[in-house]
């Protein structure tokens, strides 16, 4: 995190220039518009919209009321505020405006187009309140102007009103009302006309009646059909007690023993009988006094027998009992017999009168059925007429109250401050933009450059970073005078970490290391002498070889002769690598310069013999440095980087192109060149400040005033 903040700083320090110009330009152009745009001044009014108590009537609420619309649909209260940009409105509020002196001017300068696109309306949110605003270059007028769309707003709302309810009263009088009442008097004649026919007068009334009638009829019947049941019970006993076959028997034995004559011949019967028993105790059946008795007995019972003839009306009578409780039993029979009779009579009478009614009660509802239709009929005509002149006198009473559903709650009153512009805002709004411009300036020059910057980008090629090397002074980019160099440790301790960083990174002893890079003019050169130098400052036998045959300068860093060199001891078969080695003013270092310009430098280093001059130097020296051209150039450090320990990659700050870079990296790897890692160069660190502290305290001693004044006098990057 801290790093991708550090380099975030890095990248705003490098493009500040062109980020401060770009918001310098927007803020200018900022104030530049604030001096010259002219100064508008708003104001605002709130009307109050579906007041719901303007009206003392149902219908005058209901047309002063607005609906609140469906979910999704149109919103009356959005409608009331296109109302109010409505072109009858606006000339309405001009008109008025115009017919005022101290306005008439700006309103005749005002158009409907201008005053329609001026004019803002917005809905308060949660509420039934629409807020006017306008904006004018007078505060006078814009306040006039918006306090008469306001009042004509009210006005043609009121208008509105009583108009809907004048043609709505003159709708209901002329059509409705009297349809209405003509559809309710056909519909009360045709029901009392059904009445009449169908003999209904009231359903539910009729119905209990008959139900009740009905309930009464079944109660009666059951207790007389208990009642028949209990009169046959006693018919079955008293016929069995009696011997009477029929009513007709038990009559006649009623009557006889109520008739006198019957009673006279049944004592004298009853007398003789017990004389002839008292003779039969006595005498012989042939004795002539019993036979006397015994024709008087049979003649009398002749008689007896013709009297119960008669009483019987000719019917044979027999069996006819003497005693008391027989007559008494008989009795019984025929008053029993006679009442039950009369009871099954009454019962059949109540059953036919019980279907009767149940008949009546079935035929009912078909009956009721057009009456419920034609009664529904005439209720809903009725209601429909009193609904109708409910109405009407509503409207009546809305037309005469002239009421509005809009109410102005907040007037226009007269700004003092302009609205517009905005000083605040506008600058707030142009440093907002300004600094977006500018981070986009600066993304897009980073996107456009592809060069190396710093040591992280060097880091994200995923190779072993060797050192970071401090920018050289003119004075010391030649090693002529080395000891300028060599003593001052904020130069030479960068090298001397190199130099370790390379030995501990080497898998075995370090001898031979390829110095290259991606592009020319990065100081692989600067850095190939200095490095040397301090090699060779260490103790280190070391031989630099400037195997640069195309654009050599090693011999220029040293001041040495170009000639001989490394093509003349190639060139030449015979002889020792001594004998074309130069010694420098620096103890341990000698120099191999790129000797004579050879026309094919590639088939020298591709030679047996650079193989062999390569293997001496390695044998005599505790390290060779080479010197090679770029890897975007030839093929010279690849051939060479084969024969070697490895290749030491030099970069340069805003120098080095990263597509080159990663070119050259990745074909490294292609061909398994072993890499020892990337040097970058021309780079002040924060360990410059100690080394510039240790140096001052050395600045004390005339002497080292004069070694190396002069060393920070110049800030000119390093070449190569």
């Amino acid at each position: 995190m801290e790093k991708g903040v550090s380099s975030l700083w890095t990248v705003a320090k490098r493009r500040s220039l062109p980020a401060f110009l770009t918001l310098s330009a927007v803020i200018a152009g900022a104030v530049t518009y604030l001096a010259v745009a002219p100064r508008m001044y708003e104001t605002s009014s709130r009307l109050m919209v579906d007041d719901k108590g303007v009206s003392v009537s149902d219908f005058g609420r209901s047309i002063t009321q607005l609906n609140a619309g469906t979910p999704g649909g149109a919103s009356a209260l959005g409608d009331q505020a296109e109302l109010i940009k409505s072109q009858q409105v606006l000339e309405k509020a001009l008109t008025a405006l115009k017919a005022n002196s101290q306005t008439a001017s700006q309103a005749e300068k005002t158009t409907l187009k201008k005053l329609s696109r001026d004019l803002k309306v917005k809905i308060i949110p949660a509420t039934n309140i629409l807020e006017l605003s306008y904006k004018a270059s007078d505060p006078v007028f814009a306040a006039r102007l918006l306090n008469a769309v306001s009042n004509a707003m009210v006005e043609e709302n009121i208008k509105t009103i009583s108009s809907e309810a004048t043609k709505v009263r003159q709708f209901l009088e002329k059509n409705e009302v009297p349809n209405a009442q003509q559809r309710l008097k056909v519909a009360e004649i045709k029901e009392n006309k059904y009445r009449q026919t169908s003999g209904i007068v009231s359903f539910d009334d009729q119905s209990k009646s008959l139900v009740t009638s009905l309930a009464n009829l079944e109660d009666q019947e059951r207790m007389l059909f208990a009642q028949l049941q209990e009169a046959r019970s006693r018919d079955s006993s008293l016929r069995q007690v009696t011997n009477s076959s029929n009513l007709g028997n038990a009559y006649a034995s009623v009557r006889s023993g109520q008739d006198e004559q019957i009673k006279n011949l049944r004592a004298r019967l009853t007398e003789l009988e017990t004389q002839i028993v008292a003779l039969q105790q006595r005498f012989t059946p042939e004795h002539p006094e019993l036979n006397s008795l015994i024709q008087q007995r049979d003649t009398l019972r002749a008689m007896y027998q013709q009297e119960l003839a008669r009483i019987s009306n000719g019917n044979a009578v027999a069996n006819i009992s003497n005693d008391t409780l027989s007559q008494t039993l008989n009795s019984q029979l025929v008053t029993n017999t006679v009442e039950g009779t009369a009871v099954a009579n009454k019962l059949r009478t109540l059953q036919a009168e019980r279907v009767r009614l149940q008949n009546r009660l079935a035929q009912l509802p078909i009956k009721q059925e057009p009456l419920t239709a034609l009664t529904r009929a005439r209720e809903e005509a009725a209601e429909s007429f009193k609904g109708l002149q409910r109405k009407l006198e509503e409207a009546r009473i809305a037309e005469a109250q002239k009421v509005s559903n809009i109410r102005i709650i907040e007037v226009a009153n007269v700004p003092t401050l302009p609205s517009e512009p905005q000083p605040a805002i506008i600058l707030a709004i142009a440093g907002a933009f300004g600094i977006l411009l500018s981070t986009g300036m600066v993304l897009l020059l980073e996107m456009m450059d592809n060069r190396l910057h710093d040591v992280a980008e060097a880091e994200l090629l995923n190779i072993p970073l060797l050192g970071i090397l401090p920018r050289l002074s003119k004075s010391n980019l030649a090693l002529a005078e080395a000891d300028l160099f060599l003593d001052d440790m904020g130069l030479v301790e960068p090298y001397r970490m190199l130099l370790k960083t390379l030995e501990c990174r080497s898998p075995g002893k370090l001898h031979l290391v390829v110095v290259s890079s991606a592009l020319s003019s990065e100081g692989k050169s600067v850095v190939v002498s200095h490095l040397a130098a301090v090699a060779a400052m260490l103790s280190r036998r070391t031989l630099l070889i400037d195997a640069d045959l195309r654009r050599p300068k090693l011999h220029r860093a040293f001041n040495l002769q170009a000639a001989p060199g490394l093509s003349d001891a190639i060139s030449q078969r015979s002889g020792r690598l001594a004998d074309f080695v130069q010694p420098t003013g620096i103890e341990n270092l000698s120099v191999l310069t790129c000797g004579s310009m050879s026309a094919r430098p590639s088939q020298l280093l591709e030679s047996n013999q650079m193989k062999a001059l390569l293997t001496e130097a390695a044998e005599n020296y505790d390290l060779v440095i080479l010197d090679t051209p770029p890897l975007s150039a030839c093929a010279d450090a690849t051939t060479l980087s084969q024969l070697s320990d490895g290749v030491m990659l030099v970069t340069r700050p805003n120098y080095t192109i990263k597509e080159v870079l990663e070119k050259a990296v990745a074909d490294l790897t292609r061909d398994r060149i072993p890499m020892l890692g990337v040097v970058v160069n021309g780079i002040s660190t924060p360990s410059d400040q100690y080394y510039r502290l240790a140096n001052d305290e050395q600045t004390a001693s005339p002497k080292g005033l004069a070694r190396i004044g002069g060393a920070f006098n110049s800030n000119h990057t390093s070449g190569s």
